[in-house]
């Protein structure tokens, strides 16, 4: 029993004394510096900063699209330092993405988008495939949008597409990059409130990247970066008020 309580509490992203370079020789350029951060199950974490401060470099090593160079970065207990490129993929398949752009096939349609995410499972049949991508679809407001393609439909339900796509896995975790930056204000908070819901629903963890102060309000915890280190990561301070939390956190370098 002992066992099983420590496994469910265990990080879904533990990363500790994390460094990262780009170039080499006399261009050599450390990019992050002695990163330590923990994300628990469920939790919503946004991280912000100014540009350049190494934000989707981070985000970047947590998702398996760049090899760890320095220190641990482990994913619900698998650890990613010295991962192979083909452990990196299948490490990948286990994460929900959302990006700025989208990142949608324009020649296929909401439900083929969505189901493309879902025949990563290769046990699953198509009649399963597309019952699966159409539900998702359903679950994010589009359920009359299913066969239409990203071209005939507004950046806010297009979003709500890739919002579909991460998730209809069920992954431990999803990672979000400026995920409302190309949105109006209630689009954007729409898309989020969406994340959120959804996340909690599935007890799946979110890291959340954005320069978007409006949408601050849906995290656990917020963490800042600049000149590639973590300087500060505290509880979001309306939940902190409401709980009385007080682990708040500072970091320098």
């Amino acid at each position: 029993m002992k066992t099983n309580i420590l496994m469910a509490q265990e990080s879904v992203i533990s990363v500790k004394n994390l460094n990262h370079y780009y170039g080499k020789g006399n261009l050599k350029r450390q990019i992050l510096f002695d990163i330590n951060l923990e994300i628990n199950p469920g939790e919503i974490v946004i991280m912000t900063g100014p540009s350049g401060s190494g934000k989707t470099t981070l985000l970047s090593l947590i998702g398996g699209l760049r090899s760890v160079q320095q220190g641990s970065l482990k994913l619900s207990g698998q650890e990613l330092f010295g991962a192979s490129q083909t452990e990196l993929v299948q490490i990948r398949r286990n994460i929900g993405f959302i990006f700025q752009a989208h990142n949608l096939l324009g020649f296929l349609s909401a439900r083929q988008n969505v189901q493309m995410a879902v025949e990563l499972e290769t046990e699953i049949s198509q009649i399963d495939a597309v019952s699966k991508s159409k539900t998702m679809l359903e679950a994010v407001g589009l359920g009359q949008y299913v066969d239409f393609f990203p071209d005939n439909l507004s950046g806010g339900q297009k979003q709500r597409i890739a919002i579909a796509r991460a998730l209809v896995n069920h992954p431990s975790l999803v990672l979000a990059d400026e995920p409302t930056a190309a949105l109006d204000k209630q689009s954007g908070r729409d898309v989020v409130e969406l994340m959120q819901q959804l996340a909690k629903e599935q007890g799946t963890s979110i890291l959340l990247v954005t320069h978007d102060n409006r949408i601050l309000d849906i995290a656990d915890r917020i963490v800042d970066m600049e000149d590639g280190c973590l300087v500060r990561n505290s509880h979001n301070e309306a939940i902190a008020n409401e709980s009385g939390a007080t682990n708040n956190h500072s970091f320098s370098c």
